[in-house]
């Protein structure tokens, strides 16, 4: 079976079915993350199959999972080789993305992959705390999602500043979130931030995820974030 047949038939089982366009861009991508990776270190998954599953997969069961509004703005926030953005641009193109990220040269992959891809977004070289206290994406945005591996009262910092009251942040995370949901729930009182869904599902290769969504009910203290050194020592 075909790369494209391969991810086509993974992601149906997701309940998304992705047009000719779109399997190719999804290939050129994984063409480009290999080819990269030799030069970069974006990624330590490899192997064709584990890419579709772990890396594309995952990053679509966002859309599988969750309402995304038709032109949403959406912020992918410590982006590195672009998950779970680039998945969710090629999947839906009617997306406003921005992709951040603190190292530059994951951004010129990103770049360039854009460019490949013929498709739009904007590419943002700052670390998560400083961008969140630029007024050009304060509370700007609809959406704000990461796969990062930060704890969610750390991620929550990081992210929800971006999120304008009546969004959400989506938290993209592994098994057992359970006891990160409850050490965090201070975090998003200060924060402005309400879990309104916790889902748990697992990948056609027996992985397990938890995706939890938070939503913005209200206005994220200036203080907020704070310098990276504090959000690491003192988690709220």
């Amino acid at each position: 079976m075909s790369f494209k047949e391969k991810l086509y038939s993974e992601v149906k089982t997701l309940g998304i079915e992705l047009d000719y366009t779109a399997l190719d861009r999804f290939y050129t991508y994984y063409k480009m993350l290999i080819d990269y990776n030799t030069r970069m270190n974006l990624t330590a998954i490899t192997d064709e199959d584990e890419v579709i599953v772990k890396h594309f997969c995952d990053s679509l069961s966002l859309l599988a999972k969750c309402q995304v509004k038709q032109g949403a703005k959406v912020i992918d926030v410590g982006t590195g080789a672009g998950f779970p953005g680039i998945p969710l641009l090629i999947a839906r193109p009617d997306i406003k993305l921005t992709l951040l990220d603190g190292l530059n040269k994951r951004l010129v992959f990103l770049s360039d992959v854009l460019a490949e891809l013929g498709l739009q977004a904007e590419i943002v070289h700052s670390r998560a705390e400083e961008g969140a206290q630029d007024r050009n994406y304060r509370e700007k945005f609809d959406v704000a999602t990461s796969r990062a591996v930060a704890r969610l009262c750390v991620l929550a910092e990081y992210c929800l500043p971006y999120v304008k009251k009546g969004g959400e942040f989506i938290a993209m995370k592994g098994p057992a979130a359970g006891e990160e949901i409850e050490e965090a729930s201070n975090a998003l009182k200060l924060l402005g931030g309400t879990i309104s869904q916790v889902q748990e599902y697992t990948l056609s290769d027996d992985s397990n995820r938890t995706l939890i969504t938070v939503a913005k009910t209200a206005h994220t203290p200036p203080k907020y974030p704070r310098h990276n050194s504090k959000i690491k020592k003192q988690p709220l």
